[in-house]
């Protein structure tokens, strides 16, 4: 069974950092696209950043770029998103997926129960 637990969420003031984990488990790592996507309250989901689990190859949608890095660990089936110059806009819930084709982040694969990160002007 597809496993995705995320953690890292939190209140921080516009400017500053935070660092999501997601741990997966129930799957072969490198055999997936591991997704960050994001939910904020009376939107649609928006689409953060991707990471092949073959390759490493990454994808950051425009709104992150320059701001957000992916990375992972397949050592510890563990990817990471780490969030500088966050603003207001950034605040949603964030959430990772996994997709079984290993260079593309559909979005619409398992997920996690997401963590809230909310940034205060």
């Amino acid at each position: 069974e597809v496993q995705l637990v995320e953690s890292g969420g939190g209140l921080v003031q516009a400017g500053g950092s935070l660092r999501l984990s997601c741990v997966a488990s129930g799957f072969i790592f490198d055999d997936y696209a591991i997704g960050w996507f994001r939910q904020a309250p009376g939107k649609e989901r928006e689409g953060v950043s991707c990471i092949s689990g073959d390759d490493g190859s990454t994808y950051y949608y425009d709104s992150v770029k320059g701001r957000f890095t992916i990375s992972s660990d397949n050592a510890k089936n563990t990817v990471y998103l780490q969030m500088n110059s966050l603003t207001p806009e950034d605040t949603a819930v964030y959430y990772c997926t996994a997709d079984p084709t290993p260079y593309y982040c559909s979005g619409d694969g398992p997920r996690g129960q997401g963590t809230q990160v909310t940034v205060s002007s």
